[in-house]
C-alpha cells in the first residue's frame, strides 16, 4: 500500500491491462483528453502496455479504480509514462503521484535510470495543462524540450525528464 502525501491510502495494483477503466477515466477528463482519434490509441495501448491502477482507501473490493497509469519502455535504460489518469473528483488526493511512485519503485529496481513524460508543453497557455506540468514538477521532473509538430497543429509536446536513483 502507498500512503499519499495528502494521508488517505492508496492500494497500487499492476500486471493487469484494463482498457475499461481507461476509457472511462478518459471519459470524465474532457478537457485534458478530448481527442477522439488520441482516447482511441491510448484505449488500444491500454490492452498492450503495463498498467499501473491506484484503488481508493487501499481497498479494490469496493469499486472501480480511481486511476490508471500506462507505461512504456524504450531501452533498457528509460522509460516513459504514457498516460495519467485519475477521476478529476480525486484529484489533489494523491493517486497520481501514488501511481507514478510506485512506477519509479519498480524501474529503478530494474536498473532502469531515465523517465519521460510527454505532456501539451506552455506554448499552448491551457490552465489545466499548467496544472498537469506542476505536477510533475513537483515529482523531480524536468522540462527538456518542447517540439511544435509531433501532435496536432497547436499541440505543442513538452518532454519532461527525470533521472532516476540509481
Amino acid at each position: 500500500m502507498v500512503t499519499s502525501a495528502a494521508g488517505s491510502d492508496w492500494l497500487i495494483t499492476s500486471g493487469e491491462q484494463d482498457p475499461g477503466t481507461v476509457r472511462r477515466l478518459l471519459g470524465m477528463l474532457p478537457g485534458w483528453f478530448g481527442i477522439e482519434k488520441s482516447n482511441a490509441a491510448y484505449i488500444e495501448a491500454a490492452c498492450e502496455l503495463p498498467t499501473y491502477r491506484a484503488w481508493a482507501g487501499g481497498r479494490p473490493d469496493r469499486g472501480e479504480p480511481a486511476g490508471v497509469l500506462l507505461t512504456r519502455r524504450h531501452f533498457p535504460q528509460s522509460a516513459e509514462i504514457h498516460l495519467l489518469a485519475v477521476d478529476p473528483a480525486l484529484h489533489r488526493r494523491g493517486a497520481g503521484r501514488a501511481l507514478v511512485r510506485a512506477l519509479e519503485a519498480d524501474l529503478v529496481a530494474d536498473g532502469v535510470e531515465y523517465l519521460q513524460v510527454k505532456t501539451l508543453g506552455p506554448g499552448n497557455p491551457d490552465a489545466g495543462y499548467e496544472l498537469t506540468r506542476r505536477f510533475y514538477l513537483s515529482l523531480g521532473f524536468r522540462p527538456l524540450e518542447e517540439l511544435d509538430g509531433l501532435w496536432d497543429p497547436g499541440n505543442p509536446c513538452l518532454i519532461m525528464v527525470k533521472a532516476l536513483p540509481g
